[in-house]
């Protein structure tokens, strides 16, 4: 048995049931070419898509401004999350890996994740890198400690989250479960709510994937 299965069965037993917003305490196969880029998404559409292309936050090791759109050709897999959330945060996870792995390995290629932390004081770059490491082997890493920068974000996305302290020393998260997947134009193109099936993500994203033209690649 691998970690990740390991892991994914760990934490299918504590995330049975979550709302939305949390204190953190339809299947097919869609195919490739126009077939695929004409099928329905499963996750959430909007008929106005959010416009995230002028959001910019700190990469998590350099501290560089990085942006939430992918490359040509790509779609960015977005989280606004803390890597200390004991459930929502890596089932989420475990089926966003699930369903990249379900994909072609060249489909497979084109996906990067991306993880906005909401709790940057104990989400270092080193416990970002480690954490979404595990998941992915595409992915960047996002934290900031400027709460209005951070807010800018999610409220581009229309996500949400909250610190309660607790004790002199301690203090619980929320945030919205939402997972979303950015194009290259900087459009949000469909969002997932928490306990989407990685079989409805990988369509999703193959969907997704025949709407988005690959870059040219130049033979040698």
């Amino acid at each position: 048995m691998t970690r990740r299965t390991r892991w994914a069965r760990a934490v299918a037993a504590g995330a049975v049931a979550a709302l939305a917003l949390t204190g953190c305490g339809g299947d097919g196969g869609a195919g490739d070419g126009s077939a695929a880029a004409d099928a329905e998404l499963q996750g959430t559409v909007r008929d106005v898509p959010l416009e995230v292309q002028d959001v910019t936050l700190p990469d998590a090791a350099t501290g560089a401004p990085t942006s939430l759109v992918p490359a040509d050709g790509d779609l960015l897999v977005a989280y606004f999350g803390y890597t200390s959330c004991p459930d929502v945060c890596p089932t989420t996870m475990t089926d966003v890996q699930r369903a990249i792995d379900e994909l072609d390995p060249d489909q497979a290629e084109r996906i990067e994740a991306a993880f906005v932390t909401v709790d940057p004081q104990r989400d270092t770059a080193d416990v970002l890198d480690r954490y979404v490491g595990y998941f992915f082997d595409r992915y960047r890493t996002l934290r900031t400690e400027d709460d209005a920068q951070l807010q800018a974000a999610k409220d581009a996305f229309l996500a949400s989250s909250s610190i309660t302290p607790t004790g002199p020393d301690t203090y619980e998260v929320s945030h919205t479960g939402t997972t979303y997947v950015v194009t290259p134009d900087g459009r949000v193109a469909v969002e997932w709510s928490f306990g989407t099936s990685s079989e409805a993500m990988a369509e999703d994203l193959r969907i997704l994937l025949a709407r988005t033209s690959a870059p040219a690649t130049d033979d040698a």
